[in-house]
């Protein structure tokens, strides 16, 4: 249908007006919206009704048929956006006098699962950490080793990378198998240490004597007197290249992911994970899941008689 040519008195043209009049939006953002808002003209036509006299239920409708044809949930919300907007000018100018989408619930956005690494691919990161501590010394060493020890405990522990650079050297008394540390909105908790994670730690501590004075753990020249989150993770991309991976793949946050994705898969409980993670809510955790549903399809296929039967 050519712009001007709108059904029933529906306003669209105004509306188009005034989007490019008072909001400066382009000719692609005009067109986009022109799709979405016609749309849904066109399905109210066709129940003999005009966009001024549709119910909620009329637009409810349209977007139940979007969802039934197979439209992403991402392009039903965006059209949802523009006939909302649409329907908020009307009722600012007097056109209708209820707004009936004001009140309608966009489509849930299905939550992204996290990115991960393989077992093999974590372990070629930190074989290549420990590739770069060989036949240095000096303040070489000392970062390298501080690198290497912030990796081990990072896949050790699944620790925010904001937690793990923050570490205060508090931690290092009492019992060093256990890490006492405070999360979001102050909540605390105590991550355990792994033997190959206390290992890299106290080499990393025999080669830190310089900064025994520090109130951080792994201090640094910077102005907050630590490793920053940008430096570590800069420095985490040059080891995956090392290790032969794609750095754009390799961050802090997808190494936490994996720590709790691959405790998980070998048999560990959502419960156990949250706590570790520190989620307030088992529902964060809950992202992981789709990791408990591959081991019970794994569990069954190689266990359930009817389906030894069909691999046979």
């Amino acid at each position: 249908m050519a712009e001007g040519e709108h059904r029933r008195g529906d306003h669209l043209a105004e509306f188009l007006d005034m989007l490019a009049a008072e909001r400066g939006a382009s000719e692609n953002t005009i067109e986009a919206y022109t799709r979405d808002v016609d749309g849904l003209i066109a399905f109210l036509s066709e129940r003999g009704l005009s966009a001024t006299a549709a119910s909620p239920s009329d637009i409810q409708a349209y977007l139940s048929l979007l969802a039934a044809d197979g439209q992403a949930p991402s392009s039903r919300a965006r059209r949802l956006s523009s006939i909302r907007q649409y329907y908020a000018f009307l009722h600012a100018e007097g056109v209708v006098a209820i707004d009936p989408a004001s009140g309608l619930q966009g489509p849930k956005k299905q939550r992204a699962l996290p990115k991960v690494l393989s077992i093999a691919e974590v372990d070629r990161l930190l074989d290549a950490s420990a590739r770069r501590c060989e036949g240095l010394s000096g303040n070489e060493l000392f970062r390298a080793l501080r690198f290497r020890c912030l990796l081990e405990l990072l896949y050790a522990t699944g620790m925010r990378v904001s937690e793990l650079v923050g570490l205060p050297r508090s931690v290092l008394r009492g019992d060093t198998r256990v890490f006492a540390i405070k999360g979001k909105g102050g909540r605390e908790r105590l991550v355990p240490l792994n033997p190959t994670a206390r290992a890299a730690l106290d080499q990393f501590i025999a080669v830190s004597g310089r900064f025994d004075n520090s109130v951080w753990l792994f201090p640094s020249r910077s102005a907050s007197g630590h490793v920053t989150r940008q430096g570590f993770a800069q420095d985490l991309k040059d080891v995956a290249l090392e290790a032969g991976l794609d750095p754009e793949r390799v961050s802090p946050h997808v190494l936490r992911h994996a720590f709790a994705s691959h405790l998980l898969d070998r048999g560990a409980d959502l419960r156990a994970v949250q706590q570790l993670l520190g989620h307030a809510d088992i529902s964060t955790t809950e992202i992981y899941t789709h990791v408990l549903q591959e081991r019970l399809k794994a569990l069954v296929n190689a266990h359930h008689p009817l389906a030894k039967n069909r691999n046979t």
